[in-house]
């Protein structure tokens, strides 16, 4: 279940649209958002997983009835139609968000949360074409990655940096990506007092470094 910041978070990177679509439902929460504020005409939800697909659609009840909600159980987007506007893929691994994508379409306008692996997402999405229109990191208890996007209009190169932690955050550096890579630095430094191998202390002091750069703007 998302929690109400992931929720506000989210749901402040979606845009109006004719249809919309959340792949990995949940509860349906972003969906109401969508259509109680009438920022689509019509949404689809699908979930791999029919038990929770009927949460999404109870909450979503009056929706359904009125013709404004499809519901399809199914794996990824392969029951969305490539029509829809917008797609929303929140709560998946990264190498899962960008697997979906590889086996089915990409949507021409995006909004992924990831749990883990946004730079798998990322270096997918630039070697397609993809435009990124914002990448950031926020905070609920745990730190996560936001990206926003469109299927076609990707022009600029990426740096090394920017896909592994994102753009908006490399070129800000601020907020809570700042603390994410302080918390980081401390977790290592910790891992540095106890004992291991020399390979594995020389590997965790070269990440050290890179997050020390990235803290202080030497990228």
């Amino acid at each position: 279940m998302l929690s109400s910041v992931r929720i506000k978070t989210i749901c402040s990177q979606l845009d109006a649209c004719k249809v919309f679509a959340d792949v990995g439902c949940d509860h349906g929460y972003c969906t109401e958002y969508m259509l109680k504020n009438g920022l689509c005409q019509r949404a689809v939800i699908s979930d791999i997983s029919a038990p929770s697909l009927k949460k999404a659609q109870t909450l979503l009840a009056e929706y359904e009835r009125a013709g404004m909600l499809d519901a399809v159980c199914c794996d990824g987007l392969e029951g969305i139609p490539e029509s829809v506007d917008e797609v929303l893929i929140a709560g998946m691994g990264g190498r899962e968000i960008a697997q979906i994508m590889k086996r089915s379409f990409i949507p021409e306008k995006f909004v992924l949360q990831p749990m883990k692996n946004s730079e798998e997402v990322r270096r997918f999405l630039v070697g397609s074409g993809c435009k990124i229109v914002s990448d950031f990191t926020f905070r609920d208890g745990k730190f996560y990655d936001l990206i926003k996007g469109e299927r076609t209009g990707g022009k600029e190169a990426y740096t090394e940096e920017e896909f592994a932690f994102g753009r908006d955050n490399i070129r800000s550096g601020g907020g809570d990506f700042r603390e994410f890579i302080r918390i980081s630095m401390e977790k290592i430094a910790t891992y540095l007092s106890d004992g291991m191998s020399e390979e594995h202390r020389a590997e965790l002091n070269a990440r050290l470094d890179r997050l020390k750069r990235i803290y202080h703007g030497n990228v």
